[in-house]
């Protein structure tokens, strides 16, 4: 099983550790394709903060992310699982887990990244600004960046395994999944019997709850419908449709 996130858009930024080193990551295959992105992004912010600012959408308050940018190369990091916050992650808690669901975790749990590609929890990076949907000059769309290049090494990943893919739409655009077995999730709320409604804010710390308690449990299911089987014995509700879940919850 392979379960693919999104990341977050908010950051810790590390205080000290090591510079960013792109060979030392996971998915070496993806090297040269980080290059060309964190060229732009960095050329960019160092060239043009005014322009690099509207193309990241960072408001006048927060310029010090434009300024963050232009010193990747240069900038601490710290692992991906320290790095990455918000509601999904903090419900997640990958530094807290223990040791055996740490090591599922650095197996089976990968994120999608605008500035990277695809990101394993311990890949030591540091904070950065770029969305999903960001365009770069002389580059184009980071989103066709990676389409061109997630495909074999995601493949490669999942094996014969399920995929488990968690990403929102902004993301998912990244890599369109033609394996036959993958599993997507959806979070509903029940506000009264037979009343259902699709959360945003909460569907992101329900899918953190559901994958911390898969890799603490250490249910490795391999189709759809033996996941929807694991998430029931582990207390949740769920329908499932092919490979659509829908996790019911009712209370958020």
């Amino acid at each position: 099983m392979l379960i693919l996130l999104p990341p977050s858009e908010g950051k810790s930024s590390p205080r000290r550790g090591k510079p960013l080193d792109l060979t030392a990551l996971s998915a070496p295959e993806l090297t040269g394709a980080r290059e060309r992105v964190l060229d732009a992004l960095v050329d960019l912010c160092a060239t043009d903060p005014e322009a690099a600012a509207r193309t990241l959408a960072v408001p006048k308050t927060q310029l010090e992310l434009v300024a963050r940018n232009a010193r990747l190369r240069e900038a601490p990091t710290a692992r991906a699982d320290a790095v990455y916050t918000g509601v999904l992650y903090d419900a997640l808690g990958l530094p807290g887990l223990g040791a055996a669901a740490r090591r599922r975790a650095t197996a089976r749990v990968r994120v999608t990244s605008s500035l990277f590609g695809l990101v394993a929890p311990g890949d030591r990076i540091p904070a950065y600004r770029l969305s999903g949907d960001a365009a770069l000059p002389g580059l184009g769309a980071v989103a066709g960046v990676w389409r061109a290049e997630l495909g074999p090494v995601l493949t490669d990943l999942v094996g014969d395994g399920l995929l488990v893919d968690l990403r929102s739409g902004t993301y998912a655009a990244f890599w369109k999944p033609t394996l036959p077995r993958v599993a997507t999730v959806r979070v509903l709320h029940e506000t009264a019997p037979g009343k259902r409604q699709v959360v945003s804010h909460f569907n992101k710390a329900t899918k953190g709850r559901l994958v911390r308690a898969l890799l603490e449990d250490g249910a490795n299911p391999r189709t759809p419908a033996r996941l929807a089987e694991a998430l029931r014995d582990l207390g949740w509700t769920v329908e499932v449709d092919g490979g659509a879940l829908d996790v019911v919850v009712s209370e958020v």
